[in-house]
């Protein structure tokens, strides 16, 4: 993708000028006859370079310049002047300017000048979308978790965090499936180019196309400039679309077309825009069953899923739920200023039993909440979940089941690990019983996908015959 130029003089014959030359060495250019139209231009479009006249009628080049360097910091601007005018020109390079070119210059040294500014302007912007990005931590650090259903989804992040393979990130509400896309991103060769997020369930039908590929100017009512889409922004880098189910049909066709070619047009254009891409796609929803229904097209489909990556629920790694509240606790008694306060084993119990609806982002909310309100040295499970506790109230998942009394010397750790496999086992057997074997049936009651129901069955050792 080449920068965006705009060209700014009152001279109608340098303009076109300036115009033609840029655009054929592949700039999107666009012109200003005057200061008071570059301002409007600027307070509205995305430049990455701006080359004005020093000396104009109205609003002259400083004004131009001062009004660019306060709406985007990142943009080069280059000051054009006339003979005798080099005082000026030093003056707004202290101001702010890349460069200026006195009149009359060599088209060669324009090119020379322009690419600087515009690889400069490129840089600072992307260096700053960095910067912001990595205030978050990313990465494994943040993806906790020691089962074989973690360890798994670890594994795989591993083997293509360094393709450009397009995946497919997959599981219910709350489990994680931004932190795995963080973790693809930023583990791969892209990992200083852009990294853009879009939630295609968060905008309109109307507004996810023109999101997605950005719009020319007039494009649609209220288009007012040309705007770059999420896609044109990720060039070079990863484009993660959350809830992609609910992409609109005709936008699904452009996607893929976009996936394949690698480009399309603007909402309202008809130039092909070139992009270099890597896509990741996540979704909570059943997408064989929308492509059944029409809601999904099957080309898409694939397309995506050329590496399916599931995130367990949190009910099917329940043996993390321990080190989980551990790692939330001290996080917000950090982030908060408070104590750290342990959960009581009666508190413990009780999350690895509770059936947490919004999994992994509903547990964390929960000991952040009881962290702040608790009153006593300790959190208790009343601190949680309020006087009903889930371990005795109605509805409960059953508590977990032992053979008897634990052996003595057991250290804590392998003692909780007995209890949650325990429970593990015990639940899964009642919801097998309770469906007489099917395990179609009994995964859907509890939550989970087939295939990670048949995994966690092979892991607690669970057979057909019982």
């Amino acid at each position: 993708m080449k920068a965006r130029v705009l060209v700014v003089d009152d001279e109608k014959a340098m303009v076109l000028a300036l115009k033609g030359l840029l655009a054929k060495e592949g700039y999107q250019v666009e012109t200003a006859g005057s200061g008071e139209a570059a301002v409007g231009a600027i307070e509205t479009g995305d430049f990455h370079v701006v080359i004005t006249d020093l000396s104009m009628q109205g609003i002259g080049g400083m004004e131009v310049l001062e009004r660019a360097r306060r709406v985007n910091p990142d943009v080069a601007v280059i000051m054009i002047t006339a003979y005798g005018s080099e005082k000026l020109a030093v003056q707004a390079m202290k101001l702010g300017a890349a460069d200026y070119l006195p009149k009359p210059f060599d088209n060669d040294e324009l090119r020379v000048v322009v690419r600087k500014a515009a690889e400069t302007a490129v840089l600072r912007r992307e260096h700053r979308l960095l910067l912001e990005q990595v205030q978050g931590a990313f990465g494994f650090e943040q993806m906790i978790g020691r089962s074989p259903a973690m360890r798994r989804v670890f594994e795989t992040i591993d083997k293509v965090a360094d393709t450009d393979a397009t995946v497919l990130v997959r599981g219910e509400s709350g489990t994680g499936k931004e932190l795995v896309a963080n973790a693809l991103h930023y583990r791969s060769p892209r990992r200083n180019k852009p990294f853009i997020k879009m939630n295609c369930a968060a905008l309109s039908r109307e507004l996810v196309e023109s999101e997605l590929f950005g719009h020319e100017r007039g494009a649609f009512t209220g288009a007012i400039a040309r705007r770059e889409g999420k896609f044109e922004a990720a060039d070079g880098g990863t484009l993660f679309l959350d809830e992609v189910g609910d992409m609109p049909l005709e936008t699904q066709a452009k996607l893929l077309r976009a996936i394949q070619e690698k480009e399309f047009e603007r909402v309202g254009g008809n130039v092909p825009i070139k992009v270099d891409v890597r896509l990741i796609a996540a979704t909570n929803q059943d997408l064989e069953a929308a492509v059944r229904a029409g809601r999904f097209r099957e080309d898409l489909y694939y397309r995506l899923r050329v590496i399916e990556l599931v995130i367990p629920s949190l009910g099917e790694r329940r043996e993390d739920i321990p080190l989980l509240s551990e790692h939330f606790l001290q996080e917000a008694a950090q982030r908060f200023h408070r104590p750290a306060r342990p959960l009581t084993d009666e508190a413990l119990q009780a999350c690895v039993g509770h059936h947490w609806k919004g999994n992994v982002r509903e547990l964390r909310s929960a000991v952040e909440q009881a962290l702040l309100l608790a009153s006593g040295p300790a959190i208790t499970s009343a601190d949680l979940f309020g006087r009903s506790s889930p371990a005795t109230g109605p509805g409960a998942a059953p508590a977990p089941a032992a053979d008897g009394p634990l052996p003595a010397g057991l250290s804590f750790r392998d003692a909780k690990d007995r209890m949650v496999t325990a429970f593990e086992r015990d639940f899964l057997l009642q919801a097998l019983r309770r469906h007489g074997g099917n395990i179609t049936k009994a995964a859907e009651e509890v939550g989970m996908y087939r295939q990670n129901f048949q995994q966690k069955m092979r892991e607690l050792g669970i057979k057909g015959e019982e």
